[in-house]
């Protein structure tokens, strides 16, 4: 099968690179020069539109910072559509709004090809040794074409049911994440200022009902004092706001998520748009003429795991 893959940001640049590091027949593209060429050194091909990797590639993948640059993507004069016929598969692994998926994968399957939205979970750290979560909604044909190329790219593959739904489990899933980075924050500005040792406190939580995936990450990066989780302020907005949207149109009456918004819009202001996430713990030690630093903990995560084969997630019935 040979794959086209648009788009090598932090997240589409490591999964791109499991795919050429296990031997695909890979064709890159983005806007960004130096970021392409240590893929084609390493024997990718250069897309020179999205309409030409659409036609020379059997699976085509996109993976951008958000809706409107996906659309442009599939839809502008040189985009996918252009390019796009029957029995090839479009893969949208962007965190992206599920109208927006309905929407250009109708298009899709107009031309004869078939969509499906991939996006994935996990960190940076994981999506680098292929040992990511991947959420895929669409056809259960469609993504039986695509399981074996899924599980090199991540490690448990969930078929979440029709186009859309994996982009709505994916914002859910990224709001969870949010508060909870949120809830960390305070937690660890709280025990500075009660005088508590944070490597201490880390390990209290680590251990306790008060564990996560984020504080076995995020809160390490914090007290290292990199807060380098490779995701930034913006996209936390854009994220929670997808998820808020969903909320509206379903008549949810959230109560945290607007809390959310207003409390990252806060540190986008202050701090810049592509400000590391976790330094929106910077509001508390700014607040209270204090730093959560501490000794011991690791400036990035990476991820230690040996990479391996994924495996289909089964739903229970």
């Amino acid at each position: 099968m040979k794959i086209g893959f648009i788009g090598l940001g932090n997240v589409g640049g490591k999964l791109a690179g499991s795919l050429l590091r296990n031997g695909f027949d890979l064709t890159v593209r983005d806007l960004s020069e130096q970021t392409v060429q240590p893929f084609l050194e390493q024997g990718a091909k250069f897309g020179e539109s999205p309409k030409n990797i659409a036609e020379t590639t059997d699976l085509i993948i996109t993976c951008l910072p958000s809706p409107v640059v996906s659309a442009a993507v599939m839809e502008e004069k040189d985009g996918v559509l252009a390019g796009m016929s029957a029995g090839k598969i479009w893969a949208e692994m962007s965190t992206t709004d599920e109208a927006e998926v309905i929407r250009i994968g109708e298009k899709v399957q107009k031309m004869g090809g078939e969509p499906l939205d991939c996006p994935v979970s996990g960190g940076c750290h994981r999506a680098a040794t292929g040992n990511i979560s991947i959420f895929a909604g669409g056809e259960r044909s469609t993504f039986d074409k695509m399981l074996p190329v899924l599980k090199v790219l991540g490690r448990r593959i969930l078929h979440t049911g029709k186009l859309g739904s994996a982009s709505v489990l994916k914002v859910l899933t990224n709001y969870l994440a949010t508060a909870n980075l949120v809830t960390l924050c305070e937690a660890l500005t709280t025990a500075k200022k009660a005088g508590m040792d944070l490597n201490t406190t880390y390990e209290a939580i680590r251990i306790s009902s008060g564990n996560s995936f984020v504080h076995e990450t995020e809160s390490q990066v914090i007290l290292n004092g990199s807060r380098d989780i490779n995701f930034t302020m913006d996209l936390v907005i854009k994220d929670v706001s997808l998820f808020q949207s969903i909320a509206d149109r379903e008549r949810v009456p959230l109560e945290v998520a607007p809390m959310l918004i207003d409390i990252f819009k806060d540190g986008e202001k202050r701090y810049g748009a592509r400000e590391w996430s976790p330094n929106i713990i910077r509001r508390l030690e700014e607040s209270c003429d204090t730093q959560v630093l501490t000794s011991g903990f690791p400036a990035e995560i990476l991820d230690n795991e040996p990479e391996k084969t994924g495996e289909e997630v089964l739903v229970q019935r």
